[in-house]
């Protein structure tokens, strides 16, 4: 590699508002997220799906088998 043009590559922590912090490596100083493996939906049991339209209904009325 040559010399003088790769940035430095660091020890960063990456935090997310929930307060989870995780240990990287980066060429970033800090890093903030808004989401991350503690607090998304998918991976706390915790995930919502919102069929307020009763979408799924429609569809399933108008190609049930006959």
């Amino acid at each position: 590699m040559k010399k003088g043009i790769h940035p430095e590559y660091k020890k960063t922590v990456i935090k997310c508002v929930c307060g989870n912090e995780i240990e990287t490596g980066s060429v970033q100083d800090d890093i903030t997220v808004e989401i991350c493996n503690n607090c998304h939906p998918f991976y706390t049991g915790n995930q919502k799906i919102v069929d307020t339209e009763g979408r799924i209904e429609k569809f399933k009325k108008r190609y049930q088998q006959k």
